[in-house]
């Protein structure tokens, strides 16, 4: 099989602003054109994903471990789950409907199948001559075209999305007749197929570009929010090294970045890979946020090492949620969340 050589990255949501644009931004007018044969997937995509999903179980065990020590719990069901709760808020658990999206291809995944398929051969998170992800060319990659367009066929599915929200008529969960507790707290009942509520982002390129295109319509209608703890797993591959903040506001100004709070990759580091254990800190943080946010019914533009770690390592979730996330891919899923304990950050933490 022969790939094509790849074109020179570039880093332009669809389409590039101006830097002078002051205006309210609007959603890029792009039309929908991809197919099903333009955002398939490779044979020698899938070989190279199955390799990396090994190398990713490393320190998971671990993780599972720390995981069971926290007191926010977090469970994730299938849409398609007759046994998962309905939508509520308030109440011992909140229950809220999330759309777990991987970028679309990115130039550093196009290089490592043109690595792969001409024989090369390297070791992960390793700084070597062979490791296309080391490459300074690729610091922060972009989509590529197919990447694009891997994010442009999600948006009839995400289009797809209901515009009512609704309560029940007593106030209480339909699963639940007697879900009022002592304190008088009542749980809303929310239409399944309600609107998209808020898009939060990877603040590396190619998720914030995959967030804007696949989620486009909702551009200027509901918050896009920029957060470091969603992140791919950081460290050695500079592929995963973000730009400064001051460089993505200028490319993607319908996104909010208040929540970073460097300018530069200051959790970056050349020497070493973060651990699972740390990926997993990371991703408890973003939980912990999400949980006291408002919204119920989110979309998520993140990474395939961060997504294993999420829905192998830190939610409670059946076998068939913990697969490989491929590019493009999206997974809708309820999260319930229940404590052992009250909670002690804040949504702006």
């Amino acid at each position: 099989m022969t790939l094509a050589a790849p074109s020179s990255p570039d880093h332009d949501p669809l389409p590039p602003p101006t830097a002078t644009a002051t205006a309210t931004p609007v959603a890029p007018s792009v039309t929908v054109t991809a197919t099903a044969a333009e955002t398939a997937h490779d044979e020698v995509t899938l070989q190279l994903a199955k390799i990396e999903k090994e190398h990713h179980y490393h320190g998971m065990e671990e993780l599972q471990s720390i995981m069971q020590t926290k007191p926010l719990k977090i469970k994730a069901y299938s849409l398609e789950d007759e046994s998962a709760p309905s939508l509520q808020v308030g109440g011992e658990i909140i229950v809220k409907i999330v759309h777990f999206v991987r970028h679309g291809q990115g130039f550093h995944n196009l290089f490592a199948d043109i690595y792969k398929n001409e024989g090369k051969e390297w070791t992960q998170f390793k700084n070597e001559e062979n490791n296309p992800y080391v490459k300074m060319e690729l610091l922060d990659a972009p989509l590529t075209d197919k990447g694009r367009k891997q994010a442009q066929i999600l948006r009839p599915r995400i289009d797809a999305f209901g515009t009512n929200k609704k309560n029940s008529s007593n106030g209480i969960n339909s699963n639940n007749d007697n879900n009022e507790n002592e304190k008088g707290t009542t749980s809303d009942v929310l239409d399944e197929e309600q609107t998209l509520e808020m898009v939060v982002l990877s603040t590396n390129c190619r998720a914030l570009q995959t967030g804007v295109i696949a989620f486009q319509s909702y551009i200027g209608k509901v918050p896009f929010i920029a957060h470091e703890m969603i992140r791919e797993e950081i460290g050695v591959h500079l592929c995963d090294q973000r730009r400064p903040i001051s460089s993505q506001k200028l490319e993607f100004p319908m996104v909010n970045f208040d929540l970073v709070e460097s300018d530069e990759d200051d959790l970056f580091s050349y020497e070493e890979r973060e651990s699972k254990a740390g990926v997993g800190e990371r991703i408890y943080k973003f939980m912990e946020w999400l949980e006291l946010r408002e919204e119920t019914h989110v979309g998520v533009t993140s990474h395939s090492g961060w997504l294993f770690a999420l829905f192998n390592g830190v939610v409670e979730c059946d076998e068939n949620l913990k697969a490989w996330f491929q590019t493009g891919e999206m997974r809708s899923v309820k999260l319930v969340f229940s404590r052992t304990s009250p909670p002690t950050c804040t949504e702006n933490e």
